[in-house]
């Protein structure tokens, strides 16, 4: 790896339910000359779409680590932020990277999360296609217009469905908590994950935890993009 890239940090971000990489791809606008935005790249979604979803979030990070090491390129200094689903999979892959050495894990930014250990009281999984889609239609706030085309709604709802029931399934791989640092972020406003939920991610850590709120609702990142990436540089060192 070349040294102008081990100077930087390595933000790896995390896709929500449903989401691919490419949400994330302004972030690259936004970020300082010192950080570099890569994405976890799952299957069932975008250049990955007709591959089939993972169901299992251990599993998922297990597929997925090799990937982030690759793309992050060895000796970097990595910071991982996840919303929602994207929380427990960065968790997870930050516990795997905890044992290897091609990168440093600095940091890690959960966002609309409870800690890893509660799981989501009002599910989805299992419900026909239209409540489905209704309850994550409350969950996300918002209603992705994919759903409302036919062609399109064939496409995406498997991976939404698989990506619904490896989040409201899981458990932790291990009840041993990290040794970084850890920043827990939700929006105001956001009515599935209250503060004494996010707050629990101080458990998941040895190191030091910071709870923060900005403003919305659960999917408060989508209007705070510029907001949210700033709250991590100043965190991470950026």
């Amino acid at each position: 790896m070349s040294s102008e890239y081990q100077e930087k940090t390595t933000l790896v971000c995390v896709p929500f339910a449903g989401a691919g990489p490419s949400f994330f791809h302004p972030w690259r606008a936004l970020t300082s000359d010192g950080c570099r935005v890569v994405t976890v790249d799952l299957p069932g979604r975008e250049r990955r779409l007709l591959e089939t979803p993972y169901r299992n979030v251990y599993e998922a990070a297990c597929g997925t680590v090799d990937d982030v090491v690759a793309a992050a390129g060895e000796g970097a200094r990595v910071v991982f932020f996840g919303h929602s689903l994207g929380a427990v999979l960065a968790y997870e892959l930050a516990h795997l990277l905890s044992k290897r050495h091609e990168v440093t894990v600095e940091r890690l930014f959960v966002s609309g999360s409870p800690g890893p250990w509660t799981q989501r009281a009002r599910r989805a999984t299992g419900l026909p296609d239209e409540e489905f889609l209704a309850r994550v239609e409350v969950f996300a706030g918002f209603r992705h217009e994919a759903l409302d085309h036919p062609e399109m709604r064939e496409l995406v709802l498997p991976t939404l469905r698989a990506d619904c029931e490896m989040h409201e399934n899981y458990t932790p791989s291990t009840d041993e908590p990290l040794s970084i640092p850890i920043c827990s972020i939700r929006g105001t406003t956001d009515d599935l994950v209250d503060a004494e939920l996010a707050r629990e991610w101080r458990k998941a850590t040895v190191d030091e935890f910071t709870f923060t709120e900005m403003p919305g609702g659960h999917m408060y990142l989508v209007d705070h993009a510029e907001e949210l990436v700033r709250l991590i540089e100043a965190g991470s060192g950026g």
